[in-house]
């Protein structure tokens, strides 16, 4: 679903639309003649992401949060009415707020739960964006690939370890919508977002390729985990986006993965980042076990036969595209943004 396709709805509310993918959507929307609140706290989202939309007819930013969004506040704010529903407020990585975990926990649970309530009330297609694993827990392969033995700390059962408020707030979440579209009968899905990339993104957040392009660029040593051989499923932006807008405009309540088919090793990616940089980084290991857990594959059988999705940008001609917007001037940013008005609209 590229960007000026027709689509089935009128309003669009987009929950954590100030992010890297939310942005995006809210552009995608826009330029389908979508009219578009986008509502982010601005916690890990920016509001210069949609600096480009202030003038645009039909977009509104509120700068809120949702979680403070429940009962009459939420009438207020979220005025609608909306035909869909997109809730994006969680992080992409589950290493992004390690200082936040209370937080987390409550955007799985009361921020989904709030937002299911504003699709209910107008009637409009919820859809969650949603995360797979970061880690192996030993449990069956989501995956076309078996998976190898359990990284210390990340047991399913294990309610400390160091990835278990993000599986958890996940996975919470993902059963709140299953179970209120049980039993209110509601629209609503959930989508598996895999590793995302693309012109805009957060390198800052321990994520891969955004971690490789920030060291790259500032010429420090490229590091890679174990001996570089942990593969990722990186799926281009724009293919993500068309993704989840066909998902979107289905009426699928089973979750739905959404990634690359191409799954490049750390060490290849680190390399490819490194020559499109032109840096004179090295490629470094971090001194992790050699064999390290396997990271969960998209299975997209189900996102191509029913919704007539695939990716279509490579992963090299992707970071080819990602590096050459990051070396482009920015914009300067309109004057509503650069006073922080909390709210501002075309």
């Amino acid at each position: 679903m590229r960007s000026g396709a027709v689509t089935p709805w009128r309003r669009a509310l987009v929950v954590g639309g100030a992010g890297f993918l939310g942005s995006r959507l809210c552009t995608h929307l826009l330029d389908s003649g979508v009219e578009v609140d986008c509502l982010d706290n601005l916690s890990t989202g920016r509001a210069g992401r949609v600096a480009h939309l202030a003038g645009r007819r039909g977009f509104r930013f509120l700068e809120q949060d949702i979680l403070h969004l429940a009962g009459p506040a939420c009438a207020d704010t979220l005025t609608g009415p909306y035909d869909l529903v997109l809730h994006l407020a969680g992080p992409a990585c589950p290493d992004a707020w390690p200082e936040r975990p209370l937080e987390l926990l409550d955007a799985g649970s009361v921020g989904t739960r709030t937002a299911l309530a504003v699709a209910d009330r107008d009637g409009a297609r919820f859809l969650l964006a949603s995360a797979p694993p970061a880690h192996d827990t030993g449990g069956p392969s989501a995956g076309p690939e078996p998976h190898g033995p359990a990284e210390p700390g990340t047991d399913p059962a294990d309610p400390v370890g160091p990835h278990r408020v993000s599986a958890e707030a996940t996975r919470f979440a993902e059963t709140l919508v299953a179970a209120h579209a049980a039993d209110h009968g509601s629209d609503a899905g959930v989508v598996r977002l895999f590793t995302v990339y693309g012109p805009g993104m957060r390198t800052d957040d321990g994520g891969v390729p955004g971690r490789f392009l920030a060291s790259a660029l500032a010429g420090e040593p490229v590091v890679v985990t174990g001996d570089g051989s942990r593969t990722h499923s990186l799926c281009y932006v724009d293919d993500m986006v068309d993704g989840i807008l066909l998902v979107a405009s289905g009426r699928s309540v089973r979750p739905v993965d959404i990634g690359g088919d191409e799954t490049p090793t750390e060490r290849e990616i680190a390399r490819r980042v490194i020559e499109l940089t032109g840096s004179a980084s090295q490629v470094t290991c971090d001194g992790a076990p050699a064999d390290p857990p396997r990271r969960p594959r998209p299975v997209t059988g189900f996102a191509r036969e029913i919704f007539g999705w695939m990716p279509k940008v490579g992963w090299q001609e992707g970071l080819a595209r990602t590096v050459a917007a990051f070396r482009e001037p920015t914009e300067p940013v309109p004057a509503a943004v650069a006073r922080g008005e909390g709210e501002w609209w075309a």
